[in-house]
């Protein structure tokens, strides 16, 4: 029964011999009744004495050894048994496990699909980046999350009339031959979707992975950057050659 408890085989036999007799007993006469190795007796009947089951005493330079009472003993480990339960209820919490994978998307209804799921679980932010058209296809989408008190942020390629409250615009140049067609949603600062077009096809990336997240929102800045840089310098940009030059490269 001991056992049940967490109690050795060993402990168990010690504890047997020690309870069923009417005296105390010496180290030599439990490992002759309990058939536990003399040289592991002493290790056993330390633990014994350490878990409160056996107690010990010296009578004549001679140490003896008996067992805890057994109705003392039923309510020990009853007693413990309720408070180990009662600690099991309170500190058992849930943990939450992160979803490292970067999981590809092809097809662009797909694609959007899974944009709006995540846009429609938004909780603290959203941030997106994309060309008009496709903001204009989340518009209604995200306005209604700015109203429920979600902080949306938004970087659109094109003019657009809307009432979100943070929007940033982009009006590529006409030699901005480089500009690729694009999507960037970032939900929260704990999952992101970015797609692009690859051979005239929509294929996108989704993830959780807190390092592509991080990459993404400083890429998202970095966007808005540009845009607001381009926005309000752009004739002494576009007249500097080099600078020009290297602007007309960049994706954004």
């Amino acid at each position: 029964m001991l056992q049940k408890f967490g109690f050795s085989q060993y402990e168990s036999q010690v504890f047997e011999v020690l309870a069923s007799s009417e005296e105390p007993m010496d180290a030599t006469n439990i490992v002759k009744y309990s058939g536990v190795p003399k040289s592991k007796i002493y290790e056993v009947l330390s633990r014994m004495i350490e878990k409160g089951m056996v107690l010990d005493s010296v009578s004549e330079k001679k140490k003896l050894y008996t067992a805890l009472p057994l109705p003392i003993v039923i309510e020990k480990l009853t007693t413990e048994f309720q408070e180990n339960v009662q600690q099991l209820k309170t500190s058992t919490s849930k943990r939450k496990f992160y979803d490292e994978h970067v999981w590809s998307l092809k097809v662009d209804s797909s694609i959007r699909a899974q944009t709006k799921r995540l846009l429609q679980g938004a909780e603290k932010s959203i941030k997106v980046s994309a060309w008009q058209d496709d903001v204009l296809d989340y518009l209604p989408l995200l306005e209604e999350k700015e109203e429920q008190g979600v902080d949306v942020e938004v970087l659109v390629v094109g003019e657009m009339d809307s009432s979100l409250s943070n929007v940033h615009t982009l009006i590529p140049a006409q030699e901005h031959h480089s500009l690729e067609r694009f999507r960037l949603v970032v939900v929260d600062e704990t999952e992101v979707i970015f797609a692009g077009m690859e051979n005239q096809s929509w294929q996108a990336l989704k993830t959780k992975s807190r390092p592509f997240i991080k990459v993404f929102i400083e890429f998202f800045y970095h966007d808005v950057a540009l845009a607001k840089i381009n926005e309000k310098h752009s004739e002494l940009l576009m007249n500097d050659e080099e600078i020009r030059s290297v602007l007309m490269k960049l994706r954004y």
